[in-house]
């Protein structure tokens, strides 16, 4: 009885500790411990970290800009590509064009050559024929007829850029006289041409016949 007497006198409040401590279940470390690594786990994948954003937007920012670049440098590449092709084919045009006008010239003076070759015969004939008629028939209608057509025809030459070539009184030049003939004179110079039989002629600076001259030695 004294030791329930005991037990009633004791303090309330250690007797409700007790019952509580004996109602509420231990739990162990290990049990807790995975609930906060997992809240831990959690909380760090929701939480975004704060370097990587403005690394990844700067990156794509980048690549825009670089895209944008790679496209511009395409576009000169092949505007320059285009003005590469313009210019030579301007080029070429041009250089067409001045080798037409060359063959042309060239078709053009073989052409006068030749034609202007066939009318030189008829002029030594018109020279011969002058030169037969007798003084006292000089100044006949035949003789002046003659003598009209003849300049006429050396006039039309003229105008082509037909010119006699220089003998008598010259000196001797194999690229422009023909000697058929030498003869010894101590008047006149060596290598001097002294007569002409037949009169050459030059077609602009191209000779189209060699005059056939004597030479003194």
């Amino acid at each position: 009885m004294e030791e329930k007497d005991k037990k009633e006198e004791m303090n309330p409040e250690e007797t409700a500790e007790d019952t509580a401590g004996e109602n509420v279940p231990e739990t162990s470390e290990e049990e807790t411990e995975p609930d906060t690594a997992e809240e831990a786990q959690t909380s760090d994948e929701d939480v975004p970290e704060s370097g990587n954003e403005p690394e990844n937007g700067g990156q794509s920012e980048k690549k825009g800009f670089f895209k944008k670049k790679e496209k511009k440098d395409k576009k000169d590449e092949q505007i320059a590509e285009l003005t590469d092709k313009l210019k030579r084919q301007l080029a070429e045009f041009e250089n067409f064009r001045n080798r037409t006008e060359r063959e042309k010239t060239q078709m053009y003076a073989v052409g006068a050559r030749d034609v202007i070759e066939k009318i030189l015969p008829v002029v030594d004939n018109f020279e011969r024929g002058l030169k037969s008629i007798p003084e006292e028939e000089k100044d006949g209608a035949v003789a002046s007829g003659m003598d009209k057509i003849y300049k006429q025809l050396v006039a039309v030459l003229t105008d082509l850029g037909v010119t006699p070539i220089e003998t008598v009184g010259q000196e001797f030049d194999p690229q422009l006289h023909n000697a058929v003939m030498h003869v010894e004179d101590e008047e006149t110079g060596e290598n001097m041409i002294v007569e002409e039989f037949q009169k050459g002629y030059k077609y602009k600076d191209a000779v189209l016949r060699h005059s056939m001259v004597k030479v003194a030695n």
